[in-house]
């Protein structure tokens, strides 16, 4: 297991073998370690690393964009000389990797999109800026975001993945943690979703209210060649509380390459 960081100051994990990497895209405010889950589960070259202000990669820009983590990304997989990833990428991580899809479609073998939103309604968009809001002004971040993300009985059975997650929460930087979120909050779902060429899994929890199901359904159709797994019993953090089933899906999607 290699812990590093690029040229560009990209801290990762890989655990390289000989075949196409599976890389995994974190959401804002955690880091690569949420991925503790599926390291070791898989078969494949298995690269995860902080985005851009997380964990212990840097941020240096005032104004940051989907395109600096898109060039974060395949800078990283060209030092690396990876020429295809398999890639996974996790609420914000999705977005970035929809970003990345639709610029580098030619690098990837398959596109796991996890919890992604799509299309808000008025509703949705007022409670993310609600809470953007909420801890613009507190300079803190809510634990109350883990109710959202694990079901309470979870929670309950669970209490070393609460503190875990808490934890990393607390180490972000409060200013560049905003700067992304805000990004986040501000989306507009305007890739260009008809340059993604690669089989796409879109993937989401029975019970997330953020990235609902009907938001992976409806983004299936503006995606071409593109499946939709709504994971039973999950929330937000489903590849962390139903492991199982989240990995089992990436495993076929991958499989059936």
């Amino acid at each position: 297991m290699i812990n590093a960081k690029d040229s560009k100051n990209t801290f990762y994990v890989l655990d390289k073998k000989n075949d196409v990497p599976i890389v995994f895209i974190h959401g804002v405010g955690l880091n690569h370690k949420i991925w503790e889950p599926q390291l070791n589960i898989f078969k494949n070259t298995f690269l995860a690393y902080d985005i851009l202000g997380h964990g212990k990669t840097p941020l240096n820009k005032e104004n940051i964009t989907f395109d600096d983590f898109s060039n974060q990304l395949i800078n990283l997989i060209n030092e690396l000389n990876i020429k295809k990833i398999h890639l996974v990428g996790f609420s914000i991580g999705s977005l970035i990797a929809r970003n990345f899809a639709s610029k580098h479609s030619d690098r990837l073998e398959s596109l796991i999109l996890l919890c992604s939103i799509f299309k808000r309604s008025e509703k949705q968009q007022q409670i993310v800026k609600d809470r953007f809001e909420l801890a613009k002004k507190s300079k803190s971040l809510s634990k109350q975001a883990l109710k959202r993300w694990f079901t309470d009985e979870y929670l309950e059975k669970n209490p070393n993945t609460y503190n875990k997650i808490s934890s990393i929460l607390e180490q972000n930087n409060i200013e560049n943690f905003l700067k992304i979120y805000e990004l986040f909050v501000n989306h507009k779902d305007n890739e260009q979703f008809e340059k993604i060429k690669t089989k796409t899994l879109i993937m989401t929890g029975e019970g997330d209210i953020g990235s609902t199901p009907e938001m992976s359904v409806n983004l299936s159709k503006v995606i071409n060649n593109s499946n939709v797994k709504i994971i039973s019993k999950g929330k937000h953090l489903c590849s962390i509380e139903c492991a199982d089933d989240v990995n089992m899906a990436i495993k076929k999607h991958i499989q059936n390459d």
